[in-house]
This record gives structure tokens, C-alpha cells and sequence, in this order.
């Protein structure tokens, strides 16, 4: 038996799929960016006007993509220290590692959860970080 979990604070999904779904006492969260909710504003993006990323500040976006995970979590009735595992996309390996590396340390100095931190080529909207979350319950 599983559950669909719609965060009121996070940013709405852009397709068909909930914030996170629970099931049992594990709960997934769907892929979270940095865009703020009722907006297409991405902290720390300049677009261009074709719409393409003329530049962009990871740091931004990371606090963001954390705040946004911190959103879904509470409304699904779970906390941040209950992470425990965390998968990482990154458009900008060679550039954002650093940064990003230093920022994730700072945020998950109590809870360290399992870790996997890839590069893909782009994500659906123009951002350059994405966090997939399991946590319990």
C-alpha cells in the first residue's frame, strides 16, 4: 500500500507524479529542483531570451533544491535527519562539484545518508542541480 504525498510549500512538479509517495515506512521523494513554487523562477538562473541559461549560481541553487526537500519532508510528516539516502544530478560536474560538495557537507553534518552524485547533460527545466531523497518515516 502506498500513498501520494503534494507538498503545499514546494515548488509544483513539472509532469504527472506527487512530491514523494510513502510506502510503508519509507518515503521517496520524486526528483526536487530549485524553483520556488507558484513561479518558473529559479533562484540564482539568468536566462537568456531564448530561454536558455546565460548563467547560474549553484549556491543559490542548492540552498533551494535543500529548502524544497525540507518542504516535502515536513508536510509528508518525515525530517530532514531521517534521510538516508540521496541521489545527486549535476549538469556541471567539473564547475559545481566544489561548491555543491561544501554546501551538502554543511547541511548534512548530523545526517550523513548514502550518496551518489552523477552528471547528466540537462534537466527538464534550466537548472543545474537535482536531488532524488529516500528518508523514513
Amino acid at each position: 500500500m502506498s500513498e501520494a504525498i503534494e507538498s503545499s510549500k514546494a515548488p509544483e512538479p513539472v509532469g504527472l507524479y506527487p512530491h514523494a509517495r510513502r510506502v510503508g515506512d519509507l518515503l521517496f521523494l520524486s526528483g526536487v529542483g530549485p524553483r520556488e513554487r507558484g513561479t518558473k523562477k529559479i533562484p540564482g538562473v539568468e536566462l537568456d531570451a531564448e530561454g536558455n541559461i546565460a548563467s547560474y549560481d549553484i549556491e543559490a541553487q542548492c540552498h533551494s533544491v535543500f529548502r524544497n526537500i525540507r518542504y516535502i519532508l515536513e508536510d509528508a510528516g518525515s525530517s530532514w535527519d531521517k534521510i538516508v539516502d540521496v541521489t545527486v544530478f549535476l549538469t556541471n560536474m567539473k564547475d559545481d562539484f566544489a561548491t555543491y560538495n561544501r554546501i551538502y557537507a554543511e547541511y548534512f553534518k548530523d545526517n550523513r545518508p548514502c550518496r551518489t552524485t552523477v552528471e547528466i547533460n540537462c534537466l527538464p527545466t534550466p537548472i543545474a542541480i537535482e536531488l532524488k531523497v529516500i528518508a523514513t518515516m
